[in-house]
């Protein structure tokens, strides 16, 4: 952790974690690791909102393999912990029957809302489902996921920025932000 930056959002005080270029050299190397592993193939991206919006739109930046791309929106965060119940908030207006898909999200922490999604999307039949996320906290993981794309692997701790919100703000900041040690969640 850089730690560098402090900056308030709410109640709360963030230390830099990442910074937007340390995200963005990430994302290239998961672009490209999907326009290999799709090359020749037409991939519909879905993009789990809100979180993911930034990341969604750096990857696709990124991406040379044709595809399209849609939104779904799913819940389970209230503050800074996970309630542990996953509600679909906006669903999907795509046909992907016999089609791959990639699931992008913006982080995969306990993977109970990704289950969701994923046994959601496996009734509509696609060709393949693949899960892309920018953040990992594999600690935390109460599902058994495979997680093909990941940009970055961190520790159990709350972050925000780049997409991500501490009860809806903070999603505008560029950088990724951890919460202060000395600050409890709980």
């Amino acid at each position: 952790m850089q730690g560098d930056k402090v900056i308030r959002v709410l109640d709360k005080e963030f230390v830099v974690s990442f910074t937007e270029e340390e995200i963005r050299k990430e994302i290239r190397r998961v672009a490209a690791e999907i326009n290999a592993d799709y090359e020749g193939r037409e991939v519909i991206f879905l993009a789990v909102l809100n979180g993911s919006f930034m990341f969604a739109a750096d990857l696709l930046r990124e991406i040379r393999v044709p595809c399209e791309i849609s939104f779904v929106k799913f819940a389970s965060y209230r503050g800074t912990c996970s309630t542990g119940c996953v509600r679909e908030v906006m669903g999907l207006d795509v046909d992907i029957a016999g089609r791959p898909v990639i699931v992008l999200e913006d982080i995969v922490d306990s993977g109970l809302t990704m289950l969701h999604v994923l046994e959601t999307l496996r009734e509509r039949e696609p060709a393949s489902i693949d899960v892309c996320t920018l953040l990992l906290k594999p600690e935390r993981l109460q599902a058994a996921l495979d997680v093909r794309y990941c940009c970055k692997r961190i520790p159990a701790d709350f972050i925000v920025g780049y997409g991500l919100d501490y009860d809806g703000y903070g999603r505008e900041l560029r950088d990724i932000y951890t919460l202060r040690q000395e600050q409890s969640v709980n």
